[in-house]
């Protein structure tokens, strides 16, 4: 067996279901721990969130809701975002070969979203200068997907939100990653159809997975 699928196959991944911020994020800081220390394997947790705005370190105060609407503050990259049912939040908790390296990390991430959104017709891409996942159009670029990492003693913690089928309205109240000149988007906004995180979810796992196996140590 390749190293790489070695690895791969020893990446624990769970499904949270549907589990309060605050909740997830208890379990990501035992599992960093856990991880960083060796004393389990790479983990991979899958949630859905109740309604909350999260705010990474750089947000500023404009980016906020203007109507006293709560913002969790944490200590990820990355600024103000929205997680809510519909969109796939993914925390990759993984002791990384080359710490040094996040750039590297996220864009290994931002790969396996790119491919599982290929797989569903999507046509989608990176854009400089700018983390994420967008849809390919010149003229009004779309996001569909937000990454904010850290990384704590070689390992990751936080991760990425893969908007599905969200109310997108949520995102009218802030400046979505501290980008005012986009639009935020959905797969069921682009496909013009219905989809499901159930159905998205399966794709995402392997394509992961699969990207994952080559940045851990």
């Amino acid at each position: 067996m390749a190293a790489t699928e070695t690895i791969q196959s020893s990446i624990l991944v769970h499904d949270l279901k549907h589990l309060a911020y605050g909740d997830a994020l208890l379990i990501q800081e035992q599992t960093h721990e856990l991880v960083s220390s060796g004393q389990i394997s790479h983990t991979l947790f899958f949630v859905e969130h109740p309604p909350v705005f999260t705010a990474g370190k750089r947000t500023l105060d404009f980016e906020r809701p203007q109507d006293g609407t709560a913002v969790i503050d944490v200590n990820r990259g990355g600024k103000i975002t929205w997680h809510g049912p519909g969109q796939i939040v993914g925390y990759p908790i993984v002791r990384l070969a080359k710490p040094t390296e996040l750039v590297g990390f996220v864009r290994e991430i931002e790969s396996a979203l790119i491919d599982t959104c290929n797989e569903f017709g999507l046509h989608v891409q990176r854009i400089k200068g700018r983390s994420g996942v967008w849809m390919k159009d010149e003229i009004n670029p779309r996001k569909i997907a937000a990454i904010g990492i850290r990384v704590a003693k070689g390992t990751t913690m936080h991760g990425f939100a893969l908007n599905v089928n969200p109310d997108l309205s949520a995102f009218s109240q802030i400046i979505p990653c501290g980008i005012a000149d986009a639009e935020v988007t959905s797969m069921a906004k682009e496909l013009k159809r219905e989809i499901s995180a159930s159905e998205v979810m399966p794709v995402l796992e392997r394509n992961l997975l699969s990207t994952l196996a080559k940045v851990c140590a």
